[in-house]
């Protein structure tokens, strides 16, 4: 259910004909290659200073944001996080706070650890706020970017204290966007399916969670949150591919908590019930049983009802409760849908005016 807006650019490269290579050639004739020329040192010398230049800029970029990424110590773990404003508040993963609510946190202003407190956390979009009980003087706030201009191919460096090892910082590309990933609720993860995800090549390692994508331009244009998953490994991490969570939802989602102390507005559809997979006779995921409905929620004004076992949303099969929360992804508050279910032996289908999470 990806929905990647690659933008394509087309380049035409023409090709010189046999004839003109041949007239080209003249007394070499076109029988085979020459000897192959020696290397210009002039095209060396452009090469070095292109890579110089590129190293520069790079450099510039860690410069300008790294003193805006901190470590946060939640417990027993450590994460990353962003300062958002100069009044200390600092956007996070809720899977880096999990159940904390005070925290010690190491700023670039200086190498004493500050206590901070949660203002909320928001696992739905796996996006927490904490703010500095002090504010340190020089604390330097970030500079966000525009999701609509983060386009595949783009150089990015990723920021943040994987393993531990604060201000960090791996490089890579922007591989994709408008991915749709789900995370496991083990592990520490919060269960949550992330809509419209940054893919990215840059390394991104335990410890990663909660800090910096940047671009070239020195702006924050996603937080790092997890990594992929292959089974053929054990589980473990798939090398170079990362996803961080778009610039848009971490500005939108913070500035909820920060004005409200709570996300008021998700703009994320849902059906307002809890459920659990079930599985049919070969134990296959079958379907979502619905286990509670929300009062005036959704499925409620639909006649859904506890028992009821969901196995499709519009053109989407669900089996498991994953693939119910994909499904909804794409979709927004206040949208019909066609839910397939059964109650029972009977097969029905509804029309589902959809709430919000």
């Amino acid at each position: 259910m990806d929905a990647s807006p690659y933008r394509s650019r087309v380049r035409r490269f023409l090709v010189p004909s046999a004839a003109a290579v041949c007239a080209a050639v003249l007394a070499g004739g076109c029988s085979g290659p020459g000897p192959a020329p020696a290397a210009a040192p002039a095209r060396q010398g452009v090469v070095s200073r292109a890579a110089g230049d590129l190293e520069d800029q790079y450099q510039a970029v860690i410069k300008d944001v790294l003193p805006s990424v901190v470590q946060i110590a939640a417990g027993d773990g450590l994460g990353s996080g962003i300062v958002y404003d100069d009044k200390g508040h600092i956007v996070t993963n809720a899977h880096v706070v999990g159940s904390e609510k005070t925290f010690d946190v190491s700023v670039a202003t200086g190498e004493k650890e500050l206590k901070a407190t949660l203002v909320s956390s928001y696992p739905e979009q796996d996006l927490a706020v904490v703010k500095l009980d002090n504010v340190p003087e020089g604390l330097r706030a970030a500079r966000f970017g525009d999701t609509d201009t983060v386009e595949v191919g783009q150089i990015v460096l990723a920021m943040g204290s994987p393993l531990g090892l604060s201000s960090s910082v791996t490089q890579g590309i922007v591989s994709a966007v408008g991915r749709t990933v789900s995370e496991s609720a083990s592990g520490g993860g919060t269960g949550a399916t992330l809509v419209d995800m940054v893919q990215t090549s840059a390394a991104i390692n335990p410890g990663n969670s909660g800090g910096a994508l940047v671009n070239l331009d020195s702006e924050v244009i996603g937080i790092p949150t997890l990594a992929a998953t292959d089974p053929q490994l054990g589980e473990g991490a798939a090398p170079g591919i990362g996803f961080a969570i778009p610039v848009s939802m971490v500005r939108t989602v913070a500035d909820q908590i920060i004005e409200s102390g709570k996300v008021t507005d998700s703009g994320r559809a849902a059906l307002n019930i809890t459920g659990r997979t079930v599985v049919d006779d070969e134990y296959r995921p079958a379907g979502v049983a619905i286990v509670s409905v929300q009062k005036g929620g959704a499925a409620a004004g639909a006649g859904l009802r506890v028992g009821d076992v969901i196995t499709r949303i519009g053109d989407d099969r669900v089996t498991t409760i994953t693939s119910l929360s994909e499904a909804l992804a794409d979709d927004e508050p206040g949208e019909k849908v066609t839910v397939a279910y059964t109650r029972g032996d009977a097969k029905k289908t509804v029309q589902v005016t959809l709430g919000e999470i």
